[in-house]
């Protein structure tokens, strides 16, 4: 498994069929499958979405890879209206 800021660069410059990327997504922790998106889900916490996507990878013989991010403890979704 290898650990990058958002911001760096992918080991190798791409990511293959079937990597498993973990990363946070509007307050979520996410497993997102690279061109397997019917695969991918959300976690409520970092360390679930680890070992989930480090599981998933290893069924997949795939890499699992973690982009490094801060967690918000707030969930956002979108086009939602508070009505501020």
């Amino acid at each position: 498994m290898g650990r990058f800021p958002v911001s760096a660069p992918i080991p190798g410059g791409r990511m293959d069929d079937g990597d498993v990327i973990t990363m946070s997504k509007r307050g979520q922790w996410v497993n997102r499958v690279v061109g397997g998106e019917e695969l991918s889900e959300s976690f409520r916490s970092r360390e679930e979405a680890e070992d989930a996507g480090r599981s998933l990878a290893a069924q997949l013989g795939s890499r699992h890879i973690v982009l490094e991010s801060e967690e918000t403890g707030v969930i956002t979704d979108e086009g939602y209206d508070d009505g501020s």
